[in-house]
């Protein structure tokens, strides 16, 4: 594979995406570098797994490389990317590795707006447990284990399709997923009408053997499905869903439903990570699981046994009485379910709420959606931007959102601006922390960190307490 090359570096290593396909690499036999700005866990798992990282990007970091791979969040001023062009070092994107670890195998790649890593997460561990040992390049990682990817034996390959720069039109899967599609990357679509004409052209990169499996409660996705000129498969809760939860229970940690294919009814499930996003993310992974021919006893054993995924309604902890939760939530849809579903599971618990908004483009854009998510929490702290990367644009901040949210729902209880981050905790713990508070932090960049001070600086109950 990949004629003569030996060596392959990757600038932006500690990326989420780029993580998993450097791992998966050096796992195939290849010499395997990579440079990013700080050490994180990622960072550290590439480390111990005999990758080279350095901190810090510097023009000397590319020599000697075969291929140079950069993330999307890399400037083109990059140094190492300038040398690697002078040096005439081929030069690709992360999307464009990914599809060449495709060609191999019969892959497996799932997009949408929201719920991608779970799909992708389920649907690996379906094929884990029919004996099929995939290759997978998954975003996050499943609760309990140390990294998204893995290197399998068998054809199959399950990994993410990053919607977000149009990178996913570079691969060619042959079953690709559409979870969802709703006004997101606005900064590259402008509307959701490009999107859509995006992910037709990605569903139509599937070959004519191949299958396009469509998340049809979602508006956009019926919308684009006479587009689609692959065979398709449906699934939903709604309409006529060719796979389809009915009769759905939910419960505070977890959801129970009847499943039924083509009108007949096939079983109960039970799923163990809560609400009703989760019954349909469990749908999409059935509908894949049964294109490849996976019995549903086995379908059914693996859904029941999933934990859930790193950073998606993730139980951090308890102390003082005080339950703790992070998800990666930032765009109001996401965030809207999330704290629904917490809300179902805590009804009479005082919920507060952190949250750091995601990049510049996106609070300039979805600010006015912002202001209508939030109402399932009694006390919600906002903090400044975290620009991943992007340069500021004047008058955005997260003080648009705060404007919205009041704007919208003048009866909020609480909402507090606190511009620096770091001064959240001692806040908090200030104005009053009691037995029985749910705290979740919300957000893509690092507001999870401010969690977990929190979390560190509560006393523990005394020893005489109940």
């Amino acid at each position: 594979m990949f004629g003569k090359l030996k060596h392959i570096h990757f600038i932006g290593i500690g990326g989420a995406g780029m993580s998993g396909i450097a791992l998966v690499l050096k796992n195939m036999g290849f010499e395997v570098t990579g440079s990013d700005l700080k050490p994180t866990d990622l960072t550290k798992n590439l480390a111990q797994s005999g990758i080279k990282v350095i901190y810090g990007h510097h023009p000397d970091n590319c020599r000697g490389a075969d291929v140079v791979v950069y993330s999307s969040a890399i400037k083109p001023d990059n140094v190492e990317l300038v040398q690697a062009q002078r040096s005439k070092i081929p030069v690709i994107p992360r999307a464009e590795m990914l599809a060449e670890l495709m060609r191999m195998k019969t892959a497996i790649a799932v997009a949408g707006s929201h719920g991608k890593t779970t799909v992708t997460s389920m649907i690996s561990q379906i094929l884990e447990r029919a004996n099929l040992d995939p290759t997978t390049v998954i975003g996050g990682r499943i609760l309990g284990q140390p990294t998204g990817a893995k290197l399998g034996k068998s054809q199959y390959l399950v990994a993410e399709a990053d919607e977000s720069d149009r990178s996913f039109l570079l691969l060619y899967p042959t079953i690709a997923v559409i979870t969802n599609i709703e006004r997101e990357h606005l900064d590259c679509y402008k509307d959701l009408d490009r999107i859509k004409r995006a992910f037709v052209k990605f569903a139509n990169k599937v070959p004519f053997f191949g299958t396009v499996v469509l998340g049809i409660d979602s508006k956009a996705v019926r919308e684009i499905c006479p587009k689609i000129k692959r065979p398709k498969v449906s699934y939903g809760r709604q309409g006529k869903a060719m796979f389809k939860a009915i009769d759905i229970q939910l419960k505070p940690f977890g959801s129970e439903f009847t499943l039924t294919a083509l009108g007949e009814t096939i079983d109960r499930f039970t799923i163990n990570i809560p609400g009703l996003f989760n019954v349909e993310n469990s749908l999409a992974a059935i509908a894949v699981a049964r294109s490849i021919d996976i019995d549903y006893p086995t379908i059914k054993e693996s859904l029941f046994n999933f934990s859930g995924v790193h950073r998606r309604l993730e139980r951090i902890g308890e102390k003082s009485g005080v339950i703790f939760y992070d998800d990666y939530a930032h765009h109001p849809t996401e965030i809207q379910v999330t704290l629904n579903t917490l809300r179902n599971a805590f009804p009479k618990q005082r919920i507060i709420t952190i949250f750091q908004p995601h990049r510049y483009t996106r609070t300039k854009f979805l600010a006015q959606d912002f202001g209508s998510c939030f109402g399932d929490c009694d006390i919600l702290l906002i903090t400044e931007i975290y620009p991943a990367g992007e340069p500021a644009i004047p008058g955005v901040s997260a003080q648009l959102i705060v404007s919205a949210i009041k704007a919208h729902n003048s009866s909020h209880p609480q909402v507090i601006y606190i511009k620096d981050k770091n001064k959240i905790s001692d806040y908090l713990l200030s104005s009053g922390l009691k037995s029985g508070d749910v705290v979740i932090t919300l957000g893509a960049g690092n507001i999870w960190e401010i969690g977990k001070e929190l979390y560190s600086k509560i006393d523990p109950p005394k020893a005489d307490q109940p």
